[in-house]
């Protein structure tokens, strides 16, 4: 009897640590499914704790006439000045990464090379379901693109209504919103349209083809058709191929804290005179063909400024890449050869002459010579830091710095950032924080201050601003 009942507290005991192992298997496979759904679904609700704490807000912007461009040396665009202030309020920098390709803006994305993407891209169901879309920063409808009734051709009709795509043969971004509507529209109109896709080239490349008679038909969103109608007389867009369509930016799924902060200020800024002056200025402004047919439009000749040719000479012939010699000569003189300070600096690198005379150089009113002149200051600053700062990205803007400031500011700067337990070959929060306290008593008056007060707060500028214009400048201008 005894034996039983040890029996029977034994099969009991036995039965409950089974449950205990069935249930933790099963709690960790249920764990395991969430983990999975989660993975797949890209959560990544601290975005915007992210972008605070880098300082840094990296937004994919498609390279167009409207969205973002250099004009005249200087980075524009209906994108880029929207980010530009969602940067300025967020108190971040602003870095944009190109990306013509729809399908390489999502994998982006979703892979984490940047939280943004800023492409004005139209809300459809299947795309909800990988990405996350702020509120519709506007609505458009799609319309064919298509050459005029005057050039309109035996091969290539024109069209007057929806109904008479059937057969015709258009090409159209690959991903695209046009591709799936004109997959939809065969449907609805019952003949197949031909479609061919293109990974490469955006809407206006397209409709530059088309307006050649490269392509027979395009489709693109109405705001884009309308502003390149200033470009190509030839082209029409009467015809509209879908209903109004919201138009957004993109985050990544689960992205809740990004998006919600998004949402608010888009709805608010949406609101204001800056954004009603930014869609006339891109969309609507008779200064849109100006842009457009200008020789120093990035879109349509590649050049920065009259001075491209020399400034690549120089820069090759002493090691420089010349679009940073540019993006400085940008800010020092506007590519204004005959600008001039007071303090005496002079030209399109703002030099002193006794700088210039010190690098052999006579003529300081010669752009050639003053580019020149520039540019051989800066290999001799170069080599001042090129054994402490190994790093030559680093070091460029240690150089930039000296460049505008002076060699021993920012060597003082060095030797206070050591000091106080910061990193002397670092400039970002480092040396570059003690530049700026340069002007207060307390650190000019230091005994490893060398050279006295300065304004550090405008070279440290100086240094933001070529570096970003820089960036922009190798985004869309081939070296």
């Amino acid at each position: 009897m005894k034996f039983v009942t040890t029996y029977k507290k034994l099969t009991i005991l036995f039965s409950v640590l089974l449950l205990v192992v069935v249930s933790i298997l099963v709690w960790r496979e249920i764990e395991d499914i969430n983990r999975r759904k989660r993975e797949q679904q890209n959560v990544f609700p601290n975005d915007l704790q992210q972008i605070k704490s880098a300082g840094v807000l990296k937004a994919a912007v498609d390279y167009n006439s409207i969205n973002y461009f250099i004009y005249r040396g200087k980075p524009m665009g209906f994108e880029y000045e929207l980010l530009q202030a969602l940067s300025k309020d967020l108190g971040v920098k602003l870095e944009i990464v190109v990306s013509n390709s729809i399908g390489d803006s999502f994998d982006g994305l979703k892979a984490g090379r940047f939280e943004l993407v800023a492409q004005n891209i139209t809300i459809t169901k299947e795309r909800t379901e990988f990405l996350d879309f702020t509120t519709p920063l506007n609505t458009v409808t799609q319309v064919l693109v298509q050459r005029t009734k005057a050039e309109a051709t035996a091969k290539t009709p024109y069209i007057n209504s929806v109904l008479e795509l059937a057969g015709k043969q258009i090409t159209v971004q690959k991903n695209s919103s046009h591709y799936q509507r004109l997959l939809h529209l065969s449907e609805e109109i019952g003949g197949a349209v031909e479609l061919i896709t293109d990974s490469v080239l955006g809407a206006e490349d397209l409709i530059a083809k088309l307006a050649s008679g490269e392509i027979d038909y395009t489709v693109c969103d109405y705001n884009i058709g309308k502003v390149n109608q200033f470009y190509f007389p030839n082209i029409d867009i009467s015809v509209q191929v879908s209903l109004e369509q919201n138009i957004a930016w993109a985050v990544r799924k689960g992205s809740s804290d990004w998006k919600n902060y998004l949402d608010d200020w888009i709805t608010e800024f949406a609101n204001t005179r800056k954004f009603n002056h930014l869609y006339y200025k891109y969309f609507e402004s008779p200064r849109v063909m100006e842009r457009k047919e200008s020789d120093f439009n990035s879109i349509s000749d590649g050049r920065i400024s009259k001075f491209d040719a020399t400034i690549k000479q120089v820069a090759k012939e002493l090691g420089w890449d010349w679009r940073l010699i540019a993006a400085i000569i940008y800010h020092e003189s506007r590519f204004n050869e005959n600008a001039g300070s007071w303090t005496g600096a002079y030209g399109l690198m703002q030099l002193m002459p006794s700088t210039a005379e010190a690098f052999g150089v006579t003529d300081i009113g010669n752009p050639k010579q003053n580019i020149k002149a520039g540019v051989l200051l800066l290999n001799s600053l170069n080599k001042q830091f090129i054994e402490t700062i190994p790093d030559s990205t680093e070091r460029v803007r240690f150089v930039l710095a000296a460049y505008n400031i002076g060699l021993g500011h920012v060597t003082d700067a060095q030797r206070l950032a050591e000091k106080y337990g910061k990193k002397p070959d670092v400039w970002q929060d480092n040396v570059e924080t003690y530049l700026q306290y340069k002007s207060e008593e307390k650190y000019f008056k230091d005994a490893v201050v060398r050279w006295g007060y300065c304004r550090g707060d405008e070279a440290t500028r100086f240094v933001g601003n070529v570096t970003s214009l820089y960036r922009n400048y190798q985004n869309v201008i081939r070296q």
